[in-house]
């Protein structure tokens, strides 16, 4: 059973404006067509300038933001967005531990390295939009699961699942794209924004045997948080739940 995911009726009717600044021309077009068809406005800049122009013009709702542009840093412009807390998704050819550590502890809600999955990028500016706008959330519902992205509330057949903060972040990454095969390193960088080299991988296994503890039937042969051999884990929507 593949879960639902059942937006607002003002998040349904959403269109966000997104602000791409990208000085590669090719790039920008796929960056534009991609968030078109996902239903999003655009404006666009290839220069801080261009994109400061802009923002003194629109009030976008996300921004997508090169930091190699040709007249400044794409850092500076970081730091001026979230300081007027505007979402922004970093989409660089930058992708060595040290320049994504700086990227996300200047504030930028996604970090995507180039080149990129037109897909993921569109999954990654909703979800930073949804950030803005926490009423606009989303609720997944998966048998007799339901996972609450704007209250942060998990319930099990109607009662309520205590759940910590990490717990409900990985829960509700992986609930989100079901039947997708994560690996422990790709959920310490999405969940924890880390790596292995920043922290063990058995922080992951942890926080997957806690859940199973809180919501599977058996957690012994769990059917809702499968292991996938040693690839890692993937989240199959069943309804074989503690009752």
């Amino acid at each position: 059973m593949t879960p639902q995911v059942e937006p607002t009726a003002e998040a349904s009717r959403s269109t966000p404006l997104v602000l791409v600044v990208e000085d590669t021309e090719p790039v920008r077009a796929l960056i534009v067509r991609t968030l078109t068809i996902d239903g999003c406005r655009i404006a666009e800049a290839s220069t801080t300038a261009e994109a400061r122009a802009q923002l003194s013009q629109h009030s976008p709702d996300v921004v997508v933001l090169d930091l190699g542009l040709p007249d400044g840093s794409g850092l500076d412009l970081l730091r001026q967005l979230v300081s007027v807390g505007v979402p922004v998704v970093v989409l660089t050819a930058l992708g060595k531990e040290v320049d994504r550590v700086r990227g996300l502890q200047l504030g930028a809600d996604e970090y995507m390295v180039k080149p990129f999955f037109p897909k993921e990028l569109a999954i990654r500016v909703r979800r930073a939009a949804a950030k803005a706008h926490p009423s606009d959330l989303p609720v997944v519902h998966s048998g007799g699961l339901t996972i609450d992205s704007g209250s942060r509330e998990v319930h099990l057949h109607g009662r309520p699942v205590a759940l910590t903060d990490r717990e409900f972040d990985l829960l509700l990454h992986m609930a989100s794209t079901p039947h997708t095969v994560f690996s422990r390193a790709d959920l310490l960088r999405d969940v924890w924004h880390s790596s292995p080299e920043w922290q063990t991988s058995a922080t992951v296994t942890e926080h997957v045997y806690r859940l199973r503890r809180k919501l599977e039937r058996d957690p012994t042969r769990p059917k809702l948080i499968v292991t996938v051999g040693q690839s890692g884990y993937r989240f199959d929507p069943l309804q074989d739940l503690v009752p």
